[in-house]
């Protein structure tokens, strides 16, 4: 698949959606104050990278904003020389992740007998998962504001006779679907529900007549990178969140 990396990253920002988004040339820059990585870290849009100089003016927008500066950014030989610069800037990678791509034709066609629910806005159902015990309250809380803020997302949830028990989202923008927020609670890990939603998801983005989706995973999540191989995700690219110590 032939990737418009600055779509994508364009695509990303609109689903976790930051409270300020900024550009410099050749960069992206969310500004909020969350626990979301992409929604606090700033992107470049190409895969190459001359002026490192940008480092500095990156920096100094983020402390304006009293915010820590960070970067995001791909394990790719065009930045090379940028990953170095940070490098001496005194920031270090951390937090490997994953952004895969693929095509919605190969994900499943049916939800395979899960109770989904599809709405175009939130739902306490929806909502209900992020704050489940099973997950940090401070980071459910953060994304269920960040994605409840998206103009481009649609929102799905499973149930069982207990109630909620999965929930994510699909964004439709740039010319993609892109998965975010996908979250099980832990008593049905393992069950198919996430595979129930990405069909519900499928079939939205088919009758959209969009095919290219995308999805970001980190390299640790061995259970979920499984099933995203499973659908047809391949790995486009990796990238690091580059961070001073603190």
């Amino acid at each position: 698949m032939d990737i418009d990396i600055a779509s994508l990253e364009t695509a990303t920002l609109d689903a976790v959606a930051p409270a300020e988004l900024d550009t410099v040339p050749g960069w992206l820059l969310p500004f909020d104050n969350t626990t979301i990585g992409r929604a606090i870290s700033a992107v470049p849009i190409r895969h190459s990278m001359e002026d490192l100089a940008s480092i500095a003016d990156i920096a100094s927008r983020y402390t304006a904003r009293g915010l820590k500066t960070q970067f995001r950014i791909a394990e790719v030989d065009g930045l090379a020389p940028l990953r170095n610069a940070l490098l001496q800037h005194g920031y270090t990678p951390q937090q490997p992740t994953l952004t895969m791509v693929g095509n919605v034709s190969l994900w499943p066609t049916s939800s395979t007998g899960w109770n989904v629910e599809l709405s175009v806005q939130p739902t306490p159902a929806w909502t209900s998962v992020y704050l489940s015990e099973d997950f940090d309250p401070i980071d459910g809380a953060n994304r269920v504001k960040a994605l409840s803020r998206s103009q481009y997302l649609v929102y799905a949830s499973a149930n069982d006779d207990l109630g909620p028990i999965a929930a994510g989202t699909a964004a439709f923008s740039q010319g993609w679907v892109s998965l975010h927020g996908m979250r099980t609670v832990v008593r049905s890990r393992g069950m198919g529900c996430a595979s129930a939603l990405i069909a519900t998801f499928g079939q939205e983005a088919l009758r959209r007549k969009i095919d290219r989706c995308f999805l970001q995973v980190e390299a640790g999540n061995t259970n979920a990178i499984r099933l995203y191989r499973s659908l047809g995700f391949q790995t486009a690219w990796s990238y690091h969140y580059w961070r001073k110590p603190a």
